[in-house]
């Protein structure tokens, strides 16, 4: 059971100050009669119109866009546009951005209003691996990436990063998947080993990839990708 002002809230772009005036002028029925106390509770099952639009109730929303650069992964920014400005969605302000990248940073953006869902995408619990393509300034030997694949010491952290799988593909790109959050993290790692990372890309979370979404374009996630998480 949920009240009538906040459940209309939650399923449109209106306030609940506005939902309140509209209740109190009569525009409002609950299971076809006029109802102006917007503080009663009501529940999924109960049919509610405010001026003649039937509310159906809000529902989890999902979403995995392919991030450009120079877009920023806040809800606001008085600088740059942030990645809930290339979203075509009602209610923007209620969704959150799940593990962000850096404003130099492409690739996937897993984004939600399921707060519980962030929670475990974001979990280092979970041990989801991430996938990046990396470019990186100089070439990199075969030692170094056996260092990075053992595990390697970050500066100024007491721990060694978990051991890394890496995909050679050229003597300065790779790609390489990674099972922490750490700040920084694929940047500082080649840090660690004396180079320099120029372009870096995600290309998956867990189970979820870009598939065939060109830069800036977004998709809803499928009942079964959601699930893996």
């Amino acid at each position: 059971m949920i009240r009538l002002d906040k459940f209309i809230a939650d399923a449109t772009e209106l306030s609940r100050k506005q939902v309140q005036r509209a209740a109190r002028q009569g525009f409002i029925t609950v299971n076809d009669a006029v109802q102006k106390d917007p503080s009663i509770k009501v529940n999924e099952s109960d049919s509610i119109v405010i001026s003649g639009e039937v509310i159906n109730a809000a529902r989890p929303r999902y979403f995995v866009l392919n991030k450009p650069q120079g877009y920023v992964c806040t809800n606001k920014d008085d600088e740059h546009p942030t990645v809930l400005d290339l979203l075509d969605e009602p209610r923007k302000s209620l969704l959150q951005i799940c593990g962000r990248l850096d404003i130099d940073t492409t690739g996937l953006v897993l984004i939600s209003d399921d707060g519980k869902w962030n929670h475990r995408v974001t979990s280092p619990n979970k041990g989801q691996g991430k996938c990046y393509y990396v470019c990186l300034a100089s070439d990199i030997s075969d030692d170094e990436v056996e260092q990075l694949k053992k595990g390697i010491r970050l500066q100024g952290e007491p721990k060694p990063c978990k051991p890394a799988d890496i995909e050679r593909l050229f003597s300065n790109e790779l790609n390489i998947t990674i099972s922490e959050g750490r700040y920084h993290q694929v940047k500082r790692m080649f840090g660690a080993v004396n180079n320099r990372v120029t372009e870096l890309h995600r290309k998956s979370v867990g189970q979820i990839e870009l598939g065939e979404l060109e830069e800036g374009e977004y998709r809803e996630l499928s009942e079964a990708e959601v699930a893996t998480f």
